[in-house]
């Protein structure tokens, strides 16, 4: 499942996978990924946000509280959600025949868009405020 992922993507993978660790949850889900994908601090990725005119700092924050915390557990693997799985699907396409890179992944899940994750960062979209003024 993640042959065609660059050295970068695989980092972003384990940053996903110890934060689900460090919120005692015991799967890899939307938010632990957006939570992984901002801290690798890829240049296309901030910049597209920085377009959007959305705040990285806000929306990191945003989705850390989302995460909250799970019980306490003893660990015997963590699962991969069905719907990061259709993310790295969409991420898959996106690339083509070259290694998946964060920016596939997070625009994967930006266009997967039913996850919590993909929520917090419409709302960190600013509104049109020409159209609010007429």
């Amino acid at each position: 499942m993640f042959s065609k992922f660059s050295p970068a993507s695989r980092r972003v993978l384990r940053v996903a996978e110890q934060e689900c660790r460090n919120h005692s949850h015991y799967y890899v889900g939307a938010e632990h990924l957006l939570v992984a994908l901002l801290e690798e601090r890829d240049s296309a990725i901030l910049q597209g946000l920085e377009a959007g005119g959305i705040d990285v700092r806000e929306v990191h924050a945003e989705v850390r509280r989302a995460l909250g915390t799970g019980e306490e557990r003893l660990w015997e693997g963590i699962l991969v959600t069905p719907r990061v799985r259709k993310i790295v699907a969409l991420a898959e396409r996106r690339a083509g025949d070259r290694e998946i890179a964060p920016i596939d992944l997070f625009e994967a899940l930006r266009s997967e868009g039913s996850s919590l994750a993909a929520e917090i960062l419409r709302r960190a979209a600013p509104r049109n405020t020409a159209s609010a003024a007429e």
